[in-house]
C-alpha cells in the first residue's frame, strides 16, 4: 500500500493522463475497471481518511484527489451505488481548486477532470455552475455532455440512471429517460 500522498498523486495521474489514452478514460472497458480497480481502489479509505489540508497542499495532490474520489470509484466499483460513495469529497475539492485558482493554466484536458464533479452532482445549482465553467472550456463537445447531465438533474432532481444501484424508485418519466439511452 503506498502511504506518502507525493507517490500515490504522481502515479495516478501519470496513469490518468499519461498511460490511459482519452478514449480509455470513459470507456465501460472491464480490463480498465479492473486495472483501476486494482491499483488506485485500495488508496480510496486511507487517502479519505486524510485531512482536507493535507489532499490540498498543492495542485498535483488536488488534482489527484479529485481523480481519486470522482473517477476511480466509477470505474472500480461501476453499476454500483460505491461508484457515488465519494462524489461529495470530490465535489468539495473541486470547490477548494476553483477557489485557489488552480484550474488556471491546466489544459483542456486537466481542467475537464478537476470540474467533472460539478457534472456528476445532482444539486440543480452546482449544475448550472457546471454548464458555465464547461462552457468555458471552449469546446462544444465537452459541453454537450454537461448540458445533458443538467438536463437530467434540472428534470429530475436527480440521475435517474442511478436509482438501482441506489435503491431509489424510479418514476415512469425516469424509467423512459434511462431506456431512451439517458445515462452514461
Amino acid at each position: 500500500m503506498v502511504t506518502t500522498p507525493r507517490f500515490w498523486a504522481q502515479d495516478l495521474l501519470h496513469f490518468w493522463f499519461r498511460a490511459l489514452s482519452p478514449q480509455a478514460r470513459f470507456a465501460n472497458d472491464p480490463a480498465i475497471d479492473a486495472a483501476i480497480a486494482d491499483r488506485f481502489a485500495p488508496l480510496l479509505g486511507p487517502i479519505a481518511a486524510q485531512p482536507l489540508t493535507e489532499l490540498a497542499k498543492d495542485r498535483d495532490t488536488l488534482r489527484a484527489a479529485i481523480l481519486l474520489f470522482d473517477q476511480v470509484p466509477r470505474n472500480a466499483f461501476r453499476d454500483s451505488a460505491q461508484a457515488f460513495a465519494y462524489d461529495d469529497l470530490a465535489l468539495a475539492l473541486t470547490r477548494v481548486a476553483l477557489h485557489r485558482g488552480w484550474d488556471r493554466g491546466l489544459d483542456r484536458d486537466a481542467r475537464q477532470f478537476l470540474l467533472m464533479p460539478l457534472m456528476h452532482s445532482e444539486d440543480r445549482v452546482v449544475q448550472r455552475e457546471s454548464v458555465a465553467r464547461f462552457t468555458a472550456l471552449g469546446s462544444s463537445y465537452i459541453r454537450s455532455f454537461a448540458v445533458a447531465h443538467a438536463r437530467m438533474v434540472w428534470r429530475f432532481g436527480r440521475f435517474p440512471h442511478r436509482n438501482a444501484v441506489l435503491g431509489r424508485v424510479s418514476s415512469a418519466a425516469e424509467k423512459r429517460a434511462v431506456a431512451a439511452g439517458n445515462h452514461w
